[in-house]
């Protein structure tokens, strides 16, 4: 297999479903996330569990579409109990820039008081760009296709800046819960 090449940028970054396209601008974007002290024993998140089982793969273009492969799987999680999570990545052409899930639903008790249904990264050097905030807003209409009528999304009660881009893409503040602030979405008609 050969390496893929770095697909040009086209200026409006849009939420797509992960592919190879942006191999090489999601490692770099991981390893940023890395530099940051992401992925430590401690890093309970997603991104966390997901930097310390691939974090040293990724470079390997089989494995990296494994694990793309592997992210798609979990809309249809083989386990009965596991959520299914619809992934989308948000890029600008092969540039890499964040992502999101969308938890098709919050069966469990803590998706329930703290995680939600919804929850996002953007890499460290495209942040304070508006990039979270857009990334929000475009995936109200996929949580909508899925049938969510609203969507709860949480976030630290210290993390101001996400606070901000949950209150901009419509967020009404319900409570906090565990240091957690707790937001209801409506997704639109």
């Amino acid at each position: 297999m050969t390496r893929p090449e770095p697909v040009a940028q086209t200026g409006v970054p849009r939420l797509a479903p992960p592919s190879g396209r942006v191999h090489l601008s999601f490692v770099a974007a991981m390893e940023e996330f890395r530099a940051e002290g992401r992925g430590g024993a401690d890093d309970d998140t997603t991104l966390g569990r997901t930097l310390r089982d691939y974090g040293d793969k990724w470079h390997d273009p089989v494995v990296f579409e494994r694990y793309v492969a592997e992210v798609h799987e979990a809309v249809h999680p083989a386990e009965p109990l596991s959520v299914p999570v619809t992934t989308l990545w948000y890029a600008d052409g092969g540039n890499y820039l964040g992502r999101l899930a969308i938890r098709h639903n919050i069966a469990t008790r803590f998706l329930r008081e703290y995680g939600g249904h919804i929850g996002y990264d953007v890499r460290p050097t495209a942040r304070r760009r508006g990039h979270a905030t857009a990334m929000l807003i475009d995936s109200l209409p996929y949580a909508r296709a899925l049938g969510l009528t609203s969507v709860l999304v949480t976030c630290d009660s210290d993390n101001t800046g996400s606070r901000k881009v949950i209150e901009s893409a419509g967020g009404a503040f319900d409570d906090e819960r565990g240091g957690k602030l707790r937001y209801w979405i409506e997704t639109g008609d």
